[in-house]
């Protein structure tokens, strides 16, 4: 079974991506989850897709995905 979840944002800091998701703030470590991301410059980590689900997000420009069970897995 795909687990759904609501994303209401994405930021970055330069080391962290955070992510409000289900009504709670979370946090990841980018060297963990994302060598692509950690290089990416503000508008290619700014130009994403959320599944409908909200199973996973897309990064077109650096061609990335990312599972949020995953991030959350990761998240600190």
């Amino acid at each position: 079974m795909i687990a759904t979840h609501n994303i209401q944002g994405i930021t970055f800091d330069r080391n962290f991506i955070h992510l409000q998701i289900d009504g709670k703030h979370v946090k990841a470590p980018l060297d963990k989850i994302s060598p692509k991301l950690k290089a990416a410059d503000d508008f290619k980590r700014g130009f994403y897709r959320i599944s409908p689900s909200g199973y996973g997000i897309h990064w077109p420009l650096i061609d990335e995905d990312l599972s949020v069970d995953a991030l959350l897995k990761i998240s600190i």
